[in-house]
């Protein structure tokens, strides 16, 4: 397993990191990157796909190991770079938009963010993260999971890399504990972004409401007729965001 999996394609400036969400891979960029001729950056988060698992899970600890393995992938640290993130990567991607991690991030996309977390949310949160890992017995149970935790179940096929086997049987690729992240102080990351940063949801999200996001950020967009996972029902709608964020994009 790689410290930091990341699939690169394409050339120019400047680059697009795409950040998935909790427990998808970079597979959900697919259609999107279908349709851009950027200089792509797609990383398997730690504890995702083909990535190595992280002692410990914080939204620090997480864009920390993005940035480290973008670097050992051969990324110049002065190349201009945005990041579309959906909810995990929306938060990671938040946090590179900071001047702590060695990248020059010039535009943020933070899409289908949980902005509001309740006690019940947290400890559901915990519960799940020290849950053993569920074993399947065939792979395609464990593609069935996979898509479901997700939330790409209709959208989609299951991304090989979301399942493992193992001597005891099929599992997801998924480390349970990054579902102990927590909560995003997210007026603290809007705050300390030193980038423009353009938050997004689609309208039949139910986790990330447009009125939530509006009251953090003016300027945050709804997108008509879709639902958390945006990014893959309709790529083609975050097409108009990123040429927001930078003309090249797009």
């Amino acid at each position: 397993m790689e410290t930091l999996k990341v699939r690169t394609d394409g050339s120019g400036e400047p680059a697009l990191l795409l950040l998935h969400g909790l427990g998808a891979t970079g597979a959900v960029w697919n259609g999107l990157a279908e349709l851009l001729d950027e200089r792509l950056l797609v990383p398997d988060l730690p504890g995702h796909g083909g990535s190595a698992p992280l002692p410990e899970y914080s939204f620090p600890a997480l864009a920390a190991a993005v940035a480290a393995g973008l670097a050992d992938a051969g990324l110049d640290a002065a190349v201009p770079i945005v990041v579309a993130g959906h909810s995990l990567g929306g938060v990671v991607a938040l946090e590179l938009a900071s001047d702590r991690y060695g990248l020059n991030v010039v535009g943020v996309l933070a899409l289908g963010v949980k902005v509001e977390w309740s006690p019940a949310d947290l400890e559901r949160a915990a519960a799940m993260a020290a849950r053993p890992p569920r074993l399947f017995s065939t792979r395609a149970d464990a593609e069935v999971a996979y898509l479901k935790v997700a939330g790409l179940t209709g959208y989609t096929p299951a991304d090989p890399a979301g399942v493992v086997e193992t001597a005891e049987g099929w599992r997801l690729a998924l480390d349970p504990a990054a579902f102990g992240v927590g909560a995003p102080d997210m007026p603290r990351l809007l705050a300390e972004a030193t980038c423009p940063v353009l938050l997004a949801a689609g309208a039949d999200d139910p986790m990330s409401r447009p009125e939530q996001l509006g009251a953090l950020a003016s300027g945050a967009v709804t997108l008509p007729g879709l639902g958390h996972n945006a990014h893959v029902e309709d790529p083609a709608a975050l097409l108009p965001l990123l040429t927001q964020l930078t003309p090249r994009a797009g």
